[in-house]
């Protein structure tokens, strides 16, 4: 009965009665718990067909909080939110990740601390904590796997590091699934299929088939990557040649900018070039997205998206990565295949993982089975 009310609409409890078949005794039980419980609250009076109006009832989101935390390879976004996302207090700064697990998570939970007391919030009132990583994750154990850029964190008990600081749970996923999550819970959450791809210091992709996060064996489902580009021999630092991220990636550009005499070290240096009307970094960023939309045609033959996605920093840079990625897949990918899909860009952009964190996190807490843990 709670997951019908998660969408916020109120309802009677005779509306209750007629959605799920159950006598009205059960439904004044199950309701005065829920209410007790604090994640349904009354919600006014419905219209009156005669007699007294019936009271209301609905989803309470700001009963517990979660926190959501992204962390990239040199950036920490985290935020306190209500049930339903809505952020309530935010932070971002610049980190290095291979600093180690015990200095960054030490700073989470700094973080996470402040961020509560910001949005004056309590540790009780804390239901549990998404955190999304820049590497392969064991999503059912929490624990990066063989991470390429992330070192000292290989195996690293992530949640119970954290859940020992705020004693709830703590769920850990790969970064780009927790943008998918975010675009798709927010922005797209009628689309079933679709594929996240973020373009930044590496490139990855999320991907949601039948309305569900499809993370692989291993958890290591959308690394596009390190996926072969035709007829490049460049070195990538995994050690094979050819590699999507070597070629299209941020510092690519960057370096390949940068022997043309151009001022470029970052992906951020791209992108602010690219916004100013530099013409050579326009179009390396497009090759780019040609590059980019070479790897993503397979990927439409073989999984048949509604939508693709667009997001990272590399992004930012404006239509020229749209432009590039649109104009091979378009030509390469079967008609039918391509007939309504959509390329496009992020909407949630930098907040797509905090955003995705926190309805991995929720969606713990508001199962079935934990609603009914929850209110006995």
């Amino acid at each position: 009965m709670f997951q019908l009310l998660r969408d916020g609409r109120p309802r009677t409890r005779a509306d209750l009665a007629a959605l799920t078949g159950q006598a009205r005794s059960t439904i004044a039980a199950r309701v005065d718990a829920l209410l007790a419980s604090g994640l349904v609250a009354p919600a006014g009076e419905a219209s009156s067909t005669g007699g007294r109006p019936p009271a209301t009832f609905a989803f309470n989101p700001a009963a517990r909080v979660v926190l959501a935390v992204d962390l990239g390879a040199t950036h920490c976004r985290m935020a306190v939110t209500e049930l339903a996302g809505r952020v309530l207090a935010e932070h971002h700064e610049r980190i290095a990740i291979g600093d180690g697990p015990g200095a960054i998570l030490a700073r989470v939970m700094e973080l996470g601390d402040l961020l509560l007391d910001e949005a004056e919030r309590s540790p009780d009132d804390l239901a549990s904590v998404g955190i999304g990583l820049p590497g392969p994750v064991d999503h059912a154990a929490g624990r990066p796997i063989n991470p390429p850029i992330m070192p000292g964190w290989d195996d690293a008990d992530v949640p119970g590091m954290l859940s020992a600081h705020w004693h709830v749970p703590v769920l850990v996923d790969n970064d780009v699934n927790i943008m998918a999550l975010g675009e798709h819970s927010t922005v797209l959450p009628g689309v079933r299929d679709l594929l996240f791809v973020k373009v930044a210091t590496g490139i990855g992709s999320g991907i949601i088939m039948d309305g569900r996060i499809r993370r692989g064996a291993q958890g290591a489902a959308g690394d596009l990557g390190h996926i072969a580009v035709p007829g490049s021999q460049q070195q990538c630092r995994c050690g094979n040649l050819g590699c999507l991220e070597a070629v299209a990636g941020g510092p690519a550009i960057a370096a390949g900018l940068a022997r043309r005499g151009l001022a470029t070290t970052t992906s951020a240096d791209v992108v602010a070039l690219a916004r100013a009307g530099d013409i050579e970094a326009g179009q390396a960023v497009r090759e780019a997205g040609r590059h980019i939309g070479e790897v993503l045609a397979g990927c439409v033959s073989l999984l048949n998206p509604d939508v693709i996605v667009v997001g990272g920093i590399i992004a930012d840079a404006g239509e020229q990565l749209l432009a590039g990625i649109r104009e091979i897949v378009y030509r390469r990918s079967l008609p039918l295949a391509t007939q309504h899909l959509r390329i496009v860009a992020s909407r949630t952009k930098e907040r797509a993982g905090v955003l995705g964190a926190s309805a991995m996190a929720a969606d713990l807490v508001l199962s079935a089975a934990a609603v009914d843990s929850f209110i006995g």
